[in-house]
């Protein structure tokens, strides 16, 4: 999912081809995005997604996961944004305002997902091996939601904004509350939100 690292033209073709992609990315779902230039310059959640996809590709090399965990909090102290070199993240991914997301080494994100500001893909016990969440394709997360544990969120669920989920989540439903819980919600239209005072 993540790009190599651009040693080869090859390899900066591919990166620049990915940091392109989320540019136009953010630009398409924020409305507040004018310009790629502005996406570039001003938001931090692009910033993180950024530094992550060249912290990841290092953190696969026995001999450069130090420097990729410092590298990666470098990057959290600079835009608010903490992933975890090892999280594994899809494309086109966008973490909209930043700040206070949390993203754990063994977190896996699909491709097209949407996080909010506050979100957090955690873990709920300090032992080895597989303890974080998986994302599915499609999915929004709303506002300071916690998603906890090696729960497994399907393609197309939306997590309402501060809900807590300790539980998988099957593909399409819409869960809220603490602990969350599925709300059957009329979807208007596939990657939209349908109810705006859900996620905010």
């Amino acid at each position: 999912m993540t790009a190599p690292l651009p040693f080869t033209a090859k390899g900066a073709r591919r990166f620049w081809q990915l940091l392109r992609e989320d540019l136009a990315t953010a630009q398409h779902l924020d409305p507040a995005a004018r310009t790629k230039l502005e996406v570039a310059l001003g938001y931090s959640g692009v910033h993180a997604l950024w530094a992550h996809r060249l912290t990841h590709r290092m953190w696969r090399e026995p001999a450069l996961k130090l420097p990729a965990r410092l590298l990666s909090q470098l990057a959290r102290f600079m835009t608010g944004v903490e992933i975890h070199p090892g999280a594994t993240l899809g494309r086109r991914l966008f973490i909209d305002h930043g700040m206070g997301v949390v993203i754990g080494e063994t977190a896996e994100v699909g491709n097209d997902v949407l996080l909010f500001h506050g979100v957090t893909l955690g873990g709920r016990s300090m032992v080895k091996g597989k303890r974080h969440p998986t994302i599915g394709n499609g999915v929004t997360i709303g506002t300071g939601a916690k998603v906890l544990g090696p729960v497994v969120v399907g393609d197309g669920a939306r997590i309402g904004a501060n809900s807590v989920v300790v539980h998988d989540v099957a593909p399409g439903a819409v869960v809220v509350g603490v602990p969350g819980r599925v709300r059957k919600v009329k979807v208007a239209e596939p990657g939209l939100l349908e109810d705006p005072a859900l996620w905010i």
